[in-house]
């Protein structure tokens, strides 16, 4: 019953806006399934659920890793208002960024999940991004200069 319970859970958050555990729990009742508030909380820590803005001003539950297009859209914007200047290095590319805002734009970096980046590392108006070889350096670097145009 268990797994069955949580099944139907990962598939509500994934179809549905649900910001608290009280809402989950009647959303798990009217499919059938007898759960309580405590339940819903003890649910929501095994498999590791977290809450993320909705992009609307509140949040929901999403599994780890996941992000709604708004958020991924907002990242972006902060990426374009915050970067000033870019270069890559050989295979280290720096961004620069308006002050405050360097861990925000790496955060948009590595949201967007560039497969080629090895870490990255922000202070407060700049970003280090290591890259396996100098060819993903300078071929992010052009995708940037997309990025920043569009």
């Amino acid at each position: 019953m268990k797994v069955r319970r949580q099944a139907k859970l990962l598939e509500i958050i994934e179809n549905e806006h649900i910001e608290t555990q009280k809402e989950m729990a009647g959303r798990l009742r009217a499919f059938g399934f007898d759960s309580t508030q405590a339940t819903v909380s003890r649910d929501i820590k095994e498999l590791r659920l977290v809450k993320v803005p909705d992009g609307n001003g509140t949040y929901k539950y999403a599994q780890p890793g996941a992000e709604s297009d708004a958020v991924f859209a907002g990242r972006l914007r902060t990426f374009r208002e915050s970067v000033t200047n870019y270069r890559a290095a050989q295979n280290i590319v720096v961004l620069k960024t308006l002050a405050g805002l360097a861990m925000a734009a790496a955060a948009a970096v590595d949201a967007m999940r560039f497969e080629d980046i090895v870490g990255s590392l922000a202070g407060d108006d700049t970003v280090f991004l290591v890259f396996e070889d100098n060819g993903h350096a300078a071929e992010f670097c052009k995708q940037i200069k997309k990025l920043l145009e569009g």
